[in-house]
């Protein structure tokens, strides 16, 4: 079996300026792929280079050897993303920022979709307010929703886990196996040590230099920082 993602000598930064690298990687359809390291070493940015929100300095990543390019329809098929960002449309309720994303992905039966996120994330009581007048917490996990309820092969999550309670980290841990486990491949970034040693099979230390390292040790890197 290929591999859907194959990261190739990636340099990534800002303004012509090397964060971190080179990342040489990939994964295999319902592989989880972990991406550890301290705060500031690039970890974000790997991903959101991989995901095409910016250019890469060098080096290939190619999705299903399609190349990063976020205008690029048959790339967008492929890639589902959440970043730390909450983009709403502010007059849209919650159920329909999923139904918009719903139908134009369409999914099949886009109604009884969204309400299975609505009762996965539960978020079926406020389904019908505004992103505005929720907490932070229902926004995150709405932006999980959205993320997961629509098709996708390549799964680039970036500490998902930011202003979730423990019972949800515990669920969102199984929904990403789940995802796995039906053929998608997953690339997390994670500060959290519980989530990643229930989901990642292998991870990516990105310090002074990337290497792949076990989910046991990765855990401990993230614990002991």
């Amino acid at each position: 079996m290929g591999a859907v993602l194959e990261i190739s000598e990636l340099s990534v930064g800002y303004g012509g300026a090397p964060v971190c690298g080179p990342v040489t990687a990939q994964a295999e359809a319902g592989e989880i792929l972990g991406v550890v390291g301290f705060n500031g070493a690039g970890k974000s940015t790997v991903a959101r280079t991989i995901a095409g929100k910016q250019p890469m300095l060098d080096g290939e990543v190619r999705v299903h050897g399609l190349p990063v390019n976020e205008d690029a329809l048959p790339f967008r098929r492929q890639v589902a993303a959440l970043f730390d960002e909450d983009a709403f449309f502010p007059s849209l309720s919650l159920r329909e920022h999923l139904q918009l994303v719903a139908r134009g992905h369409s999914v099949p039966d886009p109604d009884k979709a969204v309400n299975a996120e609505l009762d996965f994330f539960a978020l079926q009581e406020r389904a019908d307010a505004v992103p505005a007048s929720v907490s932070s917490g229902q926004r995150r996990r709405l932006l999980l929703a959205s993320a997961l309820i629509r098709p996708s092969s390549l799964l680039i999550l970036d500490e998902p886990e930011q202003r979730l309670d423990p019972v949800m980290r515990e669920r969102l841990g199984e929904r990403i196996n789940g995802y796995a486990d039906g053929g998608g491949t997953v690339l997390l970034v994670t500060h959290d040590p519980a989530l990643l040693l229930a989901t990642a099979g292998r991870c990516l230390l990105i310090d002074d230099d990337v290497r792949e390292i076990a989910p046991d040790r990765a855990a401990s890197e993230i614990a002991g920082r």
